[in-house]
């Protein structure tokens, strides 16, 4: 069973204590029974995985504010680099 880094300031706004339970920017993701980035993460080699966390993260910080309305693209970028930070921890 994997172990998950929890935040490190603690519970989120959203309850979320681990980073697969938190998702900025709704819900889709966490009413599947698994994860499309678990499924990755099993197919993908660390390498691989690791590259697809990183370009999230850079395409999120991109983006910030290029959309109309509220941006929520800093957040998301922030959940892929804790995402990518437990990943290389226990991996690498």
């Amino acid at each position: 069973m994997k172990e998950y880094m929890t935040w490190l300031n603690g519970e989120r706004s959203d309850g979320a204590r681990d980073i697969d339970e938190h998702q900025a920017g709704g819900d889709h993701y966490k009413l599947m029974a698994v994860q499309p980035w678990e499924v990755m993460e099993l197919i993908l080699t660390a390498e691989e995985f690791s590259g697809y966390l990183k370009g999230c993260i850079i395409k999120h910080s991109m983006r910030n504010n290029s959309k109309p309305g509220e941006s929520n693209d800093l957040e998301k970028a922030k959940h892929y680099m804790a995402k990518l930070n437990d990943f290389e921890k226990r991996v690498f």
